[in-house]
This record gives C-alpha cells, sequence and structure tokens, in this order.
C-alpha cells in the first residue's frame, strides 16, 4: 500500500485508457504521456497498461508502507527517496516508510510514478483511469488528496534487480533521430491536413507557418492555442463527428483546439489536421505557455515513427527480461 502525503489538485491515476466506449459517449482517457507509462511499467515488471500515477502539480509526497520496486518516468528532474537524488527512467527499491519525492521538472509537464504490482484500483470498463468529468475510474473518480492510501497489486513474481537497478535511455535522447528537437524554443508538432482543410485556403497556410503558444485554457481534454486567428473562407453547418486525441478543431474564433486524452467523443468544429499518434506524447509533456509549430506530415512518416517506437518499446522489453534472466541464474 502506498499513501499519498502531499498533493496539488489533477494528478491521479492513470493507464493506458479504456478505448471502445465513444459510442456511448465515454472517452477513451488515459495518460497524456502513455509512452512514460508503458516503459514505466516494463521497467517494474508489470503489463504495459497497468495503472500509474500521473503527476501534473507538484510537489508531490507518497510514502511506501511496505518493500516496493517502483520507477519514475516522463517529466524531467530527479526524484528524491527520503531525500535522497535518484535516477528517472530506472528501478528502485523503497522500504516500508521510506518517502517518495518529486520536486517541479525543469522543463517538461508530467511524471508518472510506476509502481511493482500496478495501483489496485477498480477495473471499470476495462481500465483503471480516472475520468474526472464523468466522476469515476481511478481513486473514487477524482484527483489524489492527502492522506489517500491505494492498494498495490500482486506481481507476477519477484522482480530480481541488479544493485543499481534497470535504467533506460530516455525516449527523447534515444529516439532523438525520430522525435526533432524544439526549433527556436517551438515544439515541431507533425500532423496531416485534414477533412475542412480546404475551408481555410490562405489561412491555412497560416495555421502550419506560425508559432502557436499553449493558452492557460488547456487541460487533459484539449490545448487551446493563442495565436494569429485563422478563419474558414464562408461559414458552413456542419453536423457533429466523431473526434478522437490528435484531432485539430477551429472554433469560430480562429483558434485552434488540440483534442487530447480526455477528448470529448464528437464535436462540430471543422477539423483543420490531426496530429500523427506518436507526437502526442511530446504534447502531453508540454506546459502552459509552450510554443510550438506544426509540421506536414504524411500517412508513411506516421508509420515509420510508429515503427521506430515499437522498436524501441521491444529493446526495453528484451534488456528487462535478459537482465531478469541473468540475475534468476546467478540466485
Amino acid at each position: 500500500m502506498i499513501e499519498i502525503v502531499e498533493t496539488g489538485p489533477f494528478n491521479t491515476v492513470q493507464d493506458l485508457g479504456r478505448p471502445g466506449y465513444r459510442d456511448i459517449g465515454v472517452s477513451a482517457g488515459g495518460a497524456m504521456d502513455p509512452f512514460a507509462v508503458r516503459i514505466g511499467n516494463i521497467l517494474v515488471g508489470n503489463d504495459e497498461d497497468a495503472a500509474a500515477i500521473e503527476v501534473q502539480t507538484f510537489p508531490f509526497k507518497l510514502r511506501f508502507d511496505m518493500h516496493t520496486v517502483f520507477a519514475v518516468t516522463g517529466a524531467d528532474g530527479q526524484p528524491l527517496l527520503d531525500g535522497r537524488e535518484l535516477l528517472a527512467w530506472c528501478t528502485h527499491v523503497a522500504e516500508a516508510g521510506q518517502v517518495l519525492e518529486l520536486k517541479q521538472p525543469p522543463t517538461l509537464a508530467r511524471a508518472y510514478i510506476a509502481i511493482g504490482g500496478g495501483l489496485d484500483v477498480p477495473v471499470l470498463m476495462g481500465s483503471r483511469s480516472t475520468a474526472l468529468r464523468g466522476g469515476f475510474g481511478g481513486n473514487a473518480g477524482r484527483p489524489l488528496i492527502n492522506g489517500d492510501r491505494i492498494e498495490i497489486g500482486s506481481t507476477h513474481d519477484e522482480l530480481l534487480l541488479p544493485a543499481n537497478g534497470i535504467a533506460v535511455v530516455e525516449p527523447a535522447v534515444a529516439l532523438g533521430d525520430v522525435f526533432p528537437a524544439p526549433i527556436d524554443g517551438a515544439l515541431p508538432v507533425r500532423a496531416i491536413a485534414a477533412g475542412e482543410q480546404e475551408l481555410f485556403v490562405s489561412d491555412g497556410d497560416a495555421f502550419w507557418s506560425q508559432i502557436w503558444r499553449i493558452s492557460s485554457r488547456s487541460d487533459r481534454t484539449g490545448y487551446r492555442l493563442s495565436g494569429e486567428p485563422i478563419k474558414p473562407t464562408r461559414t458552413i453547418e456542419m453536423r457533429s463527428h466523431g473526434v478522437v486525441p490528435g484531432v485539430i478543431q477551429v472554433p469560430p474564433g480562429g483558434e485552434p483546439i488540440i483534442q487530447m486524452s480526455d477528448a470529448n467523443t464528437a464535436g462540430g468544429y471543422p477539423k483543420i489536421a490531426g496530429v500523427i499518434e506518436c507526437d502526442l506524447w511530446r504534447l502531453g509533456q508540454a506546459r502552459v505557455g509552450s510554443r510550438l509549430r506544426f509540421v506536414r506530415s504524411t500517412h508513411a512518416e506516421a508509420r515509420a515513427v510508429e515503427q521506430a517506437v515499437a522498436r524501441y518499446v521491444e529493446d526495453v522489453q528484451r534488456t528487462s527480461q535478459m537482465v531478469k534472466r541473468a540475475l534468476r541464474a546467478m540466485a
């Protein structure tokens, strides 16, 4: 079991979401940086979709009530265990009574705490994720608060660890040739032109060429962007249609909205583009006020990025399994 000692608002239990219920108005939800959750879970010996803690307001502290294997992934910065600095993207062992602390990261937005066995909260519609707007899932359908106590699930087997744990090179570094670095402080976000792009004509070019800023009116549902408004050439009556994370809609005010993890299940604003799925985790790590620029992409490029990510995940899995086999052989 773990106890939440200190937390800010909107820190929640998340896994990889509950797809398959959008037809009844239930968003898929899940972690804003699913990449970090997957890698954290592999490191501690869980299934990739085990529930973890998503921390987006800091500082955050939890106390372990038992011998526990854990890893902190996602945001940059170093976690502290009883005040001692630890490596992120690495497995560690905590003993009963020890306190894990996460301070405000230097640049990124969200950290994830994966715990061996996962967080044992109820499964609803195939997921343990917290759906804040619906008020269900996770820990009683709400953000974590001081004093919350959460059970830990049982592990498949006792995870063997080398003295210094198992660490990986974080995705942004390991896949530096796949995920381009910010240019002049603006994060490049790859997107594919969408259904109603032709409505915007010259303003459509402005969408791709200008630098946008993530507005303070952004949350897990969607990122509202601030910049020079873009307007369609004519007003058309549109029926509501299904939307998914990554869809970029343009409301009447002309400032785009990127649908994020808790995306609306339907909407009627025209769609100008869609962010490729493998770039969504980078948006999930972008803070309010961050600058970004959209880069035209293709289905072929999106597929190539997806394959590179899959190879990285497979390499982490293979390395983790090799280390465990070697340790068992030595035991």
